[in-house]
């Protein structure tokens, strides 16, 4: 059974899940260290040196900001990519493999399958 951590909104979480942290989706990281007990690893930028390491859940809730939802739907993840499309924050490589990996059947908003190109040809769609 994989060990799991409980956010600090009651949902519970596994290395596997995605989930929204400071409006960004993460997955949760332990880690062999003596002085943090896990990480939250962003989606995109995993393994860049971006983690976030906690000494423990308590630090977690400390840091849990109104913008950290937890687990999200399908239809959540889908508003949140759309959202994205739009954020100058975000690159459209990043949105692309972020639409890749996250939970969730996403479809542009103002998709059109007969479109000329933008988004949806970027993503092969």
């Amino acid at each position: 059974m994989a060990r799991t951590l409980e956010l600090p909104n009651g949902d519970v979480v596994s290395p596997e899940d995605v989930f929204c942290y400071n409006d960004y989706p993460y997955r949760l990281v332990w880690l062999e260290d003596d002085s943090h007990e896990f990480a939250l690893s962003p989606l995109y930028w995993g393994d860049s040196g971006m983690d976030i390491p906690f000494r423990d859940r308590e630090a977690l809730v400390d840091q849990w900001e109104v913008d950290s939802k937890g687990r999200m739907t399908a239809e959540e993840w889908a508003d949140w990519l759309d959202d994205a499309t739009t954020d100058s924050r975000y690159s459209d490589d990043e949105v692309t493999s972020l639409a890749a990996e996250l939970p969730t059947e996403w479809d542009p908003e103002g998709g059109d399958s007969d479109s000329g190109g933008g988004l949806r040809d970027r993503l092969g769609l």
